[in-house]
């Protein structure tokens, strides 16, 4: 048969956190605006002098709480809320915290909210230390400072409040009796301490200092420490000294004087009745007055006490218990309800991710079609300019060759033209010198004065006939003696003549008569140019003079 306690804290892990807790811890504050929300009505400041019987204390939060939710203002109806569950969870009233707690998770699931979200990883974890659970305990509160120290980074809280959870640890470790990894956290809340709104109070740290000094042998220090942070406990939280009386009467036996320790026992006993606060603390008190008659050897006493310690132990902490009997129940209200919140949430995010899908499908049809037809409308485009450009190069190519071709006709319509002038020349020359060489043959029919003068009047000069060709041959062809000249800069004046005449397509006999030599001559000077031509037997001197 399962345990009715082990049913307990399972039903309690899967579905709420009590805050049902006694230390000093009762604070997680923010500096800025929006976290303190949680904070300013999480630490009301009521005198605690004025709710000594705290049903006026859970009235005026109740009050405050219905405001804030007729005002719209969720988050710090929380806070109130969490005030609430804390004041029932010191009351030892479990179903009435548990409750409360339910009512607070369900408000919480409309907040996004970091500050929340530490605050119930810190009281989960503050939960799990109060049931002795070291390794859950630690979890969570590792997992609320986690929070707090990536808040911390991004700018959205002082790094001094990382003093309080920090702190938790020290209130878990004192819980679980390791005073060396509670003298460890101490150590860290006091390098991050500084006073900022809302920061834990310097003295509750020195409480925890001098509880651990209590457990490791400096009784002396601890007792001296207790006394003077009393008035101010009894001042500001006066219900804490149950815990405060406890720890004092700890010391007091530690250093033998035991009837000291037991007036300060009962103390702790009468301040928590007094109060109605830390009654779930009050099991251990008794436990401790059991050790103190069993050492005295009042047995009787000890029996006593012994028996009021199982009896409020088992009224708080066992499930069979009437005030803890309803949290082994099912508390179907709230499974229903947070079960039908559930799923009318998971069905609304699937409705909604069904219309954001058809939504993105018509997105990325649409967004294809466009890329599509751009592409298609840049290809005809780009084809476009392409055959464009095409044409245009065509056009100009062909423009160019047409210019290039109309001045290679016209450069060859003056050659021809130069050609035939210069063989107009030369057979005026020859026909004057066939016409003087007659007249001097037949100078004896004819007077010799006249035959004389005649003779002057015809003059053959082929220097004057060569100098107007060459002048007019420049003219015509100027690239082609520029490039001649630049690239055979050895050539003579004889070899420019015969590379005209070649460029004029002159044939060897006329170039004979043009110069005045024989066709021989002609031949060897044509041999002699090739050689400065450097020219290869297989290369045809025309063709090679015509490229120039």
């Amino acid at each position: 048969m399962k345990n009715p306690f082990s049913s307990l804290l399972s039903s309690i892990t899967s579905i709420l956190i009590i805050v049902c807790l006694s230390f000093s811890g009762d604070v997680f504050a923010q500096e800025n605006q929006t976290n303190n929300e949680i904070s300013e009505n999480y630490l009301l400041s009521s005198n605690e002098e004025k709710y000594e019987n705290s049903e006026e204390l859970i009235k005026e939060l109740r009050i405050r709480h219905e405001t804030l939710l007729q005002k719209g203002d969720t988050l710090k109806g929380i806070g109130v809320l969490m005030q609430l569950a804390d004041v029932f969870g010191h009351r030892a009233d479990y179903a009435n915290s548990y409750d409360v707690f339910w009512q607070s998770l369900f408000l919480a699931d409309r907040v996004q909210n970091d500050s929340l979200d530490a605050l119930i990883s810190w009281r989960l974890g503050r939960f799990y230390s109060f049931y002795k659970r070291e390794k859950e305990s630690l979890k969570y509160l590792n997992k609320a400072l986690s929070i707090r120290k990536n808040m911390v980074e991004k700018g959205e809280t002082d790094s001094a409040y990382l003093v309080l959870n920090y702190f938790s640890f020290v209130n878990t470790y004192r819980e679980f009796d390791m005073p060396e990894l509670a003298s460890k956290y101490l150590d860290s809340c006091l390098i991050y301490y500084k006073d900022v709104k809302n920061q834990l109070p310097m003295p509750e740290l020195n409480f925890e200092k001098a509880f651990i000094l209590s457990k490791t042998g400096h009784n002396e220090e601890a007792l001296e420490l207790f006394k003077s942070l009393e008035p101010y406990f009894l001042n500001k939280r006066p219900s804490y000294m149950v815990l405060g009386y406890t720890y004092w009467g700890d010391v007091l036996q530690n250093l033998g004087d035991l009837n000291g320790s037991v007036d300060y026992y009962e103390k702790a006993i009468k301040t928590s009745e007094k109060y109605k606060r830390h009654i779930d603390f009050t099991p251990l008190i008794y436990e401790r007055l059991t050790e103190h008659y069993k050492k005295q050897g009042n047995y009787q006493k000890a029996y006593e006490n012994l028996k009021i310690a199982k009896n409020l132990d088992a009224l708080f902490f066992d499930g069979r218990s009437s005030m803890n009997k309803s949290m082994l129940e099912i508390r179907d209200d709230f499974r229903i309800e947070k079960q039908r919140q559930l799923d009318l949430i998971q069905q609304q995010r699937f409705e909604k991710l069904k219309q954001e899908e058809k939504i993105s499908m018509l997105q990325r049809v649409i967004l294809l079609g466009t890329i599509v037809f751009i592409l298609i409308l840049a290809f005809f485009f780009f084809r476009h300019l392409r055959n464009k450009h095409k044409l245009e190069k065509q056009l100009i190519r062909r423009n160019k060759e047409l210019e290039i071709q109309k001045a290679n006709e016209l450069l060859e319509l003056k050659n021809k033209e130069l050609a035939a002038s210069v063989l107009q020349l030369v057979e005026k020359d020859e026909f004057l010198k066939d016409l003087k060489e007659k007249l001097k043959s037949n100078k004896d029919n004819l007077q010799q004065s006249e035959i004389n003068k005649l003779l002057r009047t015809i003059s053959v000069n082929n220097t004057n006939n060569w100098e107007e060709f060459r002048l007019r041959f420049t003219a015509v062809n100027e690239k082609f003696y520029k490039k001649l000249t630049k690239k055979y800069p050895n050539l003579t004046q004889s070899d420019h003549k015969v590379c005209a005449l070649i460029k004029l397509n002159f044939s060897s006999k006329d170039m004979a008569r043009l110069l005045g030599i024989s066709v021989e001559s002609v031949h060897t000077t044509r041999y002699r140019l090739r050689k400065k031509l450097k020219l290869e037997r297989k290369e045809n001197l025309e063709d090679f003079i015509a490229q120039l």
